[in-house]
């Protein structure tokens, strides 16, 4: 026990030595002992230390200088929700194919195109070295590794099927990217078609509409009050557009900034959301799915049921949602059975409470969620495909609505005048 104490502490200390002095990605060039010449990149401390391990390789270095950053902010150096089930695949599948834990994260880590990524695999890599727990390892990353993964793994590890686990996390992982995708896709499409008109709308009242007003005012005719309302907005715009643009910055950027911080706010959205229709009934089947499948995958990775409803509820991806697993946690932790607690808090669907109450009496509650989950993913997946066809014609209606009443404010006065010259 002393000995692996010993270790854990080790390998923190190197760990937090890498923090201290963190690693440099080398580009080198030299040649081997056949003089063919060699390229590569390398991670490493120092350029004299990543000479001499060339050296140890065999390869006499001609070139070692540190890898220069992308002109443009090297946008690819952000570490994807992605990029982590790609890495959980490929160590699965190299785990279940022999090769040593060490030696995976090597490979894996030198055939990354994103420097974050690959600097990451690097630190896991040596912290396992040093004697730590792949759990350990993973801990001193916790924004790409959240709870439920290191749990997971933690459980995989001291199970003895950490392979296993790694392939059934990726999986995990993809679904519910694929859900995630499909959630902003649903939300995305109206938005952008209404910012759009609105847009559009915009450029008319600043750009065509004042041609119109000096073309009428010429003529010396009143005007129709719809018209003049119309231009009333228009030179409101003109005079004040920047103002408008301060304004939705600052609001969107206020917004945003208590958004993060604030609870409250993040329930009363979320729980808004939930009541917009259409989109509102995908959110509740997508949070559904995800907390049906996550409760699946880490009751079956043998996590303690009270522990792993903790660790579902920031995984359902709403904050109501997220309340009513936790307050389920407690129910649990209390005696109660799932299907009960699932009732108690008044969200979940008559099906997925009986399902659940019949998967917890034949002991196979991991089973029967999965099915949930399956069956809850194909509705977002139909839902999200017929969103498309069912909001088409209610965004024309908008579009319609807003250049429209522009295009009928200035043909008024035409027909105005018309009428008056003709009588």
């Amino acid at each position: 026990m002393s000995a692996r104490r010993a270790a854990i502490s080790k390998a923190r200390t190197q760990a937090e030595a890498r923090r201290l002095n963190p690693m440099v990605e080398f580009v080198w060039q030299g040649k081997d002992k056949r003089g063919v010449v060699m390229k590569g990149e390398q991670l490493a401390k120092n350029a004299n230390l990543l000479r001499a391990e060339l050296r140890k390789q065999g390869i006499t270095p001609t070139v070692v200088k540190a890898k220069g950053k992308p002109m443009f902010g090297g946008g690819a150096s952000r570490i994807k929700p992605k990029d982590i089930a790609v890495f959980s695949r490929q160590l699965a599948t190299m785990m279940k194919s022999g090769v040593p834990l060490v030696m995976a994260l090597e490979i894996i880590g030198s055939g990354q195109k994103n420097p974050a990524m690959k600097k990451m695999v690097g630190g896991v890599k040596g912290d396992i070295e040093g004697g730590a727990s792949i759990y350990e390892a993973l801990s001193e990353y916790p924004v790409q590794f959240d709870e439920l993964y290191r749990n997971l793994v933690r459980a995989g590890e001291s199970s003895g099927v950490l392979e296993t686990v790694l392939d059934t996390i990726a999986t995990y992982k993809e679904n519910i990217e694929t859900i995630k995708g499909k959630i902003k896709k649903a939300l995305f499409y109206p938005t952008a078609i209404i910012a759009v008109a609105i847009l559009i709308c915009a450029i008319l009242l600043i750009y065509v509409v004042p041609v119109f007003k000096e073309t009428f005012q010429s003529y010396g005719a009143d005007l129709p009050a719809f018209t003049e309302l119309v231009f009333g907005i228009s030179d409101y715009l003109v005079k004040w557009w920047w103002l408008f643009g301060i304004v939705i910055a600052i609001a969107i950027g206020v917004f945003m900034f208590f958004y993060k911080r604030s609870t409250a706010l993040k329930h009363f959205i979320d729980r808004m959301m939930l009541k917009i229709p259409v989109i509102g009934q995908v959110l509740h089947n997508s949070a559904i799915a995800r907390f049906s499948r996550t409760l699946a995958l880490t009751f079956r990775a043998g996590v303690p049921l009270v522990e792993a409803l903790e660790n579902v509820a920031g995984a359902t991806g709403n904050m109501v949602y997220e309340q009513a697993v936790l307050r389920m946690k407690n129910d649990v932790a209390v005696g109660y059975p799932v299907n009960v607690a699932m009732k108690q808090v008044n969200l979940f669907p008559h099906m997925v409470v009986q399902m659940t109450a019949i998967g917890e009496e034949a002991g196979a509650l991991d089973a029967m969620l999965y099915k949930v989950a399956e069956f809850y993913e194909e509705e977002v997946n139909n839902a999200v495909d017929a969103i498309s066809s069912l909001i088409e014609p209610f965004i024309m209606v908008i579009i319609g609505g807003l250049v429209g009443s522009i295009v009928i404010a200035m043909y008024l006065p035409i027909f105005k005048i018309a009428m008056t010259v003709m009588g």
